[in-house]
């Protein structure tokens, strides 16, 4: 209780995509036993949480897959562990907007984005896992297949972001639930 590195979920996205998925792993009162043990305390950047488990500070955090892979590659002394009744997977994403000026230009970036060149260089320099089949992760990650997987909506989860801030809030003792 109060060793725990995480970052108010309304400023990080990736503090957001955890919250939500304990929440789908384990239910929304998962929520507020993991509020209590915050002991009030949050993490004011996401960049945040790596350094106060390295340091000391904290003994666990929760963070992105490839932040810590990227930490321990620099030599942080921290270990990578997934929970055992779910992590998450959310991919990123790239759009073309609908009626773009440049959209040909556009089009020719996205492509390039996504071309094995690059997607090989994001796995192997990067920590990310590649959106291409083709292109295999890093040797420290461990196979997708292998890590339990909790069962996220990333729609459902983008429209239900208030709610939860509102309910996370409540259960910081922030403010009142609605």
């Amino acid at each position: 209780r109060g060793r725990i590195a995480f970052t108010d979920p309304g400023i990080s996205g990736s503090c957001f995509t955890g919250l939500v998925t304990l929440m789908y792993a384990q239910g929304e009162e998962a929520l507020k036993r993991f509020a209590e043990n915050l002991d009030g305390r949050q993490l004011e950047g996401s960049g945040d949480v790596v350094r106060s488990v390295a340091g000391g500070t904290d003994l666990v955090g929760v963070t992105l897959e490839e932040t810590a892979l990227k930490r321990i590659a620099a030599g942080d002394n921290i270990a990578l562990v997934y929970p055992a009744d779910g992590s998450s997977c959310v991919p990123d994403g790239s759009a073309l907007i609908r009626g773009a000026a440049h959209a040909e230009n556009a089009r020719r970036f996205l492509d390039f984005t996504v071309s094995r060149e690059v997607q090989e260089l994001l796995a192997g320099e990067f920590c990310r896992r590649s959106v291409r089949g083709d292109v295999e992760p890093q040797a420290s990650m461990v196979p997708l297949e292998e890590i339990p997987m909790a069962d996220y909506d990333v729609a459902q989860a983008s429209g239900r972001r208030d709610a939860v801030l509102m309910s996370w809030a409540f259960y910081l003792g922030e403010e009142a639930e609605p």
